[in-house]
């Protein structure tokens, strides 16, 4: 990854390239922010700009000894620690046993969640997490001399991950790393990373990509989207490049969804109990996560119909269909309803999670809708 595969965030790319010119860049380095706002993508650039012996003022050359080696992830003095699930029946216990399929994982995602790790790992259903054993595993690595590049880069993803006794061998390695060594620590949840960790490094704060910059990128090639359309979807992701492809990637499952929620608002006002409880037991066939997925995205367009009666479009976030529906709808969603309206579709998702009967839950609620529509 270079500083060019960063979409947006100019500015903390220039501060990590005036970093490694100057020779200021901290010993340990924690940048924190969401997955989609290419956190990864940053601390992996700046290890290969800094090891780079041809890199110009804006990235790393691609073309040196060390970008070759970065361009493979083969380069000796770069490791990685990540979130794994022990498999000791295949002898996979450390990170190191699983640098072949980390390899091809990165060479294919320039932006990821742990989601898509445990994906690609076969094991969506496991809990991953950084072993007690990978912390003598780093602690011999570091006991070597550096083999060839300026730097020596430790990128740990997920730090949030560690087990304690990982983070606790490691903790004297992060204060006071051998000689040009730097240790860059990539987290989703920084609170949640052991506080004699977090205390030792300086943090990053990586904030929300800009809209023109993710528009941009929509409008480019793979995607090559309408410009009216890129700006949509970069508007709707709030900065996230992960929620952005995926609210792309669902749009037929919002379309679906956009038509039951019209359904049920529709019913619900005409009084219509025969429709109302076909709708339920329709609703009640198409699965749990479905179901789920349909009351959190039916809670949103409600907040977004509540924000439409203030014509306020700089930060209503809703797709041309949806609009289009809302200029007749948002009038039935006000302050005296609008509460009370994601209350009870947050209960029926809650319900919908304990296992609740679904066609119960689904006719209750048109049911509710009816009098709220009153309101």
């Amino acid at each position: 990854m270079y500083f060019k595969d960063v979409i947006g965030q100019d500015e903390l790319k220039r501060q990590l390239i005036q970093s490694a010119h100057e020779g200021t860049l901290p010993h340990a380095q924690l940048f924190c922010g969401k997955a989609g706002t290419g956190t990864f993508s940053l601390a992996l650039a700046c290890a290969r700009y800094l090891n780079c012996t041809g890199r110009s003022e804006t990235d790393a050359c691609g073309r040196c000894p060390s970008c070759l080696k970065y361009n493979g992830l083969i380069h000796p003095d770069l490791h990685f620690i990540f979130p794994i699930v022990a498999v000791k029946e295949q002898k996979k216990q450390i990170c190191d046993d699983y640098l072949p399929q980390w390899r091809s994982f990165l060479a294919s995602h320039t932006y990821f969640d742990l989601n898509l790790w445990l994906s690609h790992m076969d094991a969506l259903n496991k809990q991953a997490c950084i072993y007690g054993k990978e912390s003598d595993n780093i602690l011999h690595k570091f006991s070597l001399r550096i083999y060839e590049a300026a730097y020596r880069v430790l990128l740990i993803w997920m730090p949030e991950r560690m087990s304690q006794t990982c983070a606790n061998k490691l903790l004297k390695t992060i204060e006071e790393p051998p000689r040009n060594t730097l240790i860059f620590m990539v987290s989703e949840e920084p609170d949640q990373i052991l506080g004699t960790v977090l205390s030792r490094a300086q943090r990053m704060n990586v904030g929300p990509i800009a809209t023109e910059a993710l528009a941009e990128t929509l409008e480019a090639p793979p995607h090559e989207l309408p410009a009216a359309e890129a700006r949509l979807q970069a508007r709707l992701s709030h900065g996230d490049y992960l929620r952005m492809m995926e609210n792309i990637h669902a749009s037929e499952e919002n379309e679906f969804f956009l038509q039951q929620f019209m359904r049920i608002m529709r019913n619900s006002w005409s009084k219509n109990v025969k429709e109302m409880k076909a709708f339920a037991e329709e609703m009640a066939g198409i699965g749990r996560e479905r179901q789920k997925n349909f009351l959190a995205y039916s809670q949103r367009l409600i907040r977004e119909n509540f924000v439409y009666r203030f014509n306020a479009g700089e930060i209503n976030y809703m797709t041309p269909a949806e609009q289009a529906f809302s200029s007749r709808f948002a009038a039935y969603v006000n302050e005296r309803n609008v509460f009370d309206f994601v209350k009870v579709l947050s209960e029926a998702e809650r319900h919908i999670m304990q296992n609740g009967h679904a066609k119960m839950i689904f006719f209750d609620l048109a049911l509710q809708i009816t009098v709220l529509l009153k309101k």
